[in-house]
């Protein structure tokens, strides 16, 4: 089935491409060589026509009132340069009547130098020249007429012509080989693309480092994005793998032995305490299976959802109600700050949101009221932050803060997760950042800075 849904092969449509491109213009070329030859033979031999006649004219005398002919042998050796063609003539007087030569020659118009006719069945080219005489004995216009039959004229013609496709004939296949060179020569680029990625191992996602014409180089630049995006794809799925491998067995480990000691367990109090560890410890791998599974959702999201303008203010309410809903502990309500004017910026909601959810879940389970969501404009920046009173992350923690499972990037050290990691992931996807500072009363800020976009931009 694939290999009936292949194109035609590149090569081939050039190939076919330049075949006919070159047959018009060797068609074309061979239309003009014909004409050529044909116009060429015909000024040849019409020079030396014109040439026999005037000489038959210059030669024309009047002796004792009467005009007197004397063909000259120039003239006619003239002609016998075609001695496999019939020469004939005429003298006409003033008025027309035949003086010497061959009577009823089809000769040229009056109006007319050169002409074709016929002479007993075959074709003849004529020539005329008109010679005047004003004497007493004869005044008026004599008209000499020579005609050649046409068999020299063709034959150089066709010589002309043959010569001319020969040419053309050799001239093109000189250019059709010239032309399967430079196909070759062009589709080189893409034969080393295709030797570079077959002796790629499966693995290999680096990008192509193969020297290309510029025409080529936007293929290449495509082509290495995509691998690019496969390679992000890869990581996250061997990340999640690992992530999973390496968090959830140490969970499951301890909640599967504490199964197992309560199952022996008697003491009805000893039960309780044991039941409410297992709970705990439930609660806390569903957490993390859930950030595990939000980090690889985001992760795929940042290379095939693509980006909205979307209000950050909506992002900040939709995050409030899910994590009232969800991830809020205790009683403290989560606090809105939002402005009166849309702070619009390019993003993915979901992502957005859940990567705002983080924040403010960390917020409220390890920092003090109040906790505040507030969105803003920086300067050229749309900013989404949480605020609350605690102390936060001590500074000398931030550049690490971000690290999948790292314990210095949480508030508590016995607390390790992946929220922050998202958030991240998140701000990263979005050409943004994600930033730890203190607001101007000294309560601790976790921030996510985004390139602010105008409201009527589209």
């Amino acid at each position: 089935m694939a290999e009936a849904g292949r194109a035609t092969s590149l090569t081939l449509r050039l190939a076919v491409a330049l075949t006919l491109l070159l047959a018009a213009g060797g068609a074309a070329v061979a239309v003009a060589a014909i004409a050529y030859g044909r116009t060429a033979a015909q000024q040849s031999y019409d020079r030396l026509l014109i040439g026999a006649a005037r000489q038959i004219a210059e030669a024309l005398t009047l002796q004792d009132g009467a005009l007197y002919v004397d063909i000259p042998v120039a003239a006619f050796e003239l002609l016998a340069l075609a001695p496999q063609d019939r020469i004939v003539y005429a003298v006409y007087g003033p008025r027309g009547e035949l003086v010497t030569g061959y009577p009823g020659l089809d000769g040229p118009k009056p109006d007319q130098a050169l002409s074709t006719g016929r002479f007993t069945g075959e074709p003849v080219r004529f020539a005329a020249v008109d010679r005047r005489f004003a004497e007493r004995a004869l005044s008026g216009t004599v008209r000499v007429v020579v005609g050649q039959t046409l068999r020299a004229r063709t034959e150089l013609t066709d010589q002309i012509t043959r010569g001319a496709l020969i040419v053309v004939a050799a001239a093109g296949l000189l250019m059709s080989g010239l032309a399967v060179f430079a196909v070759r020569s062009s589709l080189g680029p893409l034969n080393r693309i295709e030797r570079v990625l077959a002796a790629r191992p499966p693995a290999d996602l680096t990008p192509l480092g193969v020297a290309v014409p510029r025409e080529i180089g936007t293929l290449v630049g495509t082509l290495n994005g995509f691998m690019a995006r496969i390679d992000r794809q890869v990581a996250a799925t061997r990340r999640l793998l690992g992530d999973a491998s390496h968090q959830l067995r140490t969970p499951i480990a301890a909640i599967r032995a504490q199964a197992e000691l309560a199952a022996g367990e008697p003491d009805p109090d000893r039960l309780r305490a044991i039941a409410l560890r297992i709970h705990r410890r439930a609660v806390s791998l569903s957490r993390l299976t859930d950030q595990l599974l939000n980090h690889a959702l985001i992760i795929h999201r940042a290379d095939s959802v693509p980006l909205d303008l979307i209000d950050l203010r909506r992002v900040a309410m939709q995050a409030a109600e899910e994590i009232d809903h969800d991830h809020r502990a205790g009683d403290e309500p989560l606090r809105l700050d939002l402005p009166e004017e849309p702070v619009m910026a390019r993003g993915d909601s979901l992502s957005l949101v859940e990567a705002c959810k983080n924040l403010a879940a960390n917020a409220l389970r390890h920092g003090q009221a109040p906790v505040v969501l507030a969105v803003r404009r920086a300067g050229p920046l749309a900013v989404l932050a949480v605020q609350d009173a605690g102390p936060g992350i001590p500074e000398d923690h931030w550049p690490d803060a971000a690290t999948r499972f790292a314990r210095r990037a949480s508030v508590s050290p016995t607390k390790v997760g992946l929220g922050l990691s998202i958030v991240a992931a998140v701000a990263r996807a979005h050409q943004g950042e994600m930033a730890f500072g203190r607001t101007a009363t000294g309560t601790f800020e976790a921030r996510i800075a985004l390139p602010l976009v105008a409201e009527d931009q589209p």
